[in-house]
């Protein structure tokens, strides 16, 4: 069951699809990145999900290992896509899921953050972008 769960949450992330990942996380779920320490709601992360999407392109999960917890799954891969400048992206990461009636209730992701500098690069482009024309 949670080999389907953490399937349709790859699936769903590579796709863009926002509605299918409301589906899969329960909506009392948690986020939590190593890299800023901060948690975030579901719908919070859907936003992020959501941009993600819209900004890498080619966006694919490799390298997937997956091992079944009493409460979850671990799972470790390598997300790869490109900016719309060509920047190419490569972030090993490895995720601690709590799944909880067949929905997900927590997320620990641990990234190495040095290789997601171009995404936070390309975003602080975007927004300094939008604010100076406003």
């Amino acid at each position: 069951m949670n080999e389907d769960i953490a399937a349709g949450l790859m699936a769903a992330i590579e796709a863009g699809d926002v509605d299918a990942l409301r589906l899969i996380y329960a909506p009392e779920a948690r986020i939590w990145h190593n890299d800023d320490g901060a948690e975030q709601t579901a719908e919070e992360n859907l936003r992020t999900l959501r941009w993600l999407a819209r900004n890498v392109r080619d966006l694919r999960y490799e390298e997937i290992r997956r091992d079944t917890l009493p409460a979850g799954y671990v799972q470790r891969h390598v997300l790869r896509g490109g900016l719309p400048d060509g920047t190419p992206i490569e972030v090993a990461a490895c995720l601690f899921v709590t799944v909880e009636d067949g929905r997900i209730t927590r997320i620990e992701e641990y990234a190495d953050s040095r290789t997601s500098d171009p995404l936070r690069a390309y975003a602080t482009a975007r927004r300094a972008a939008r604010e100076s024309r406003s």
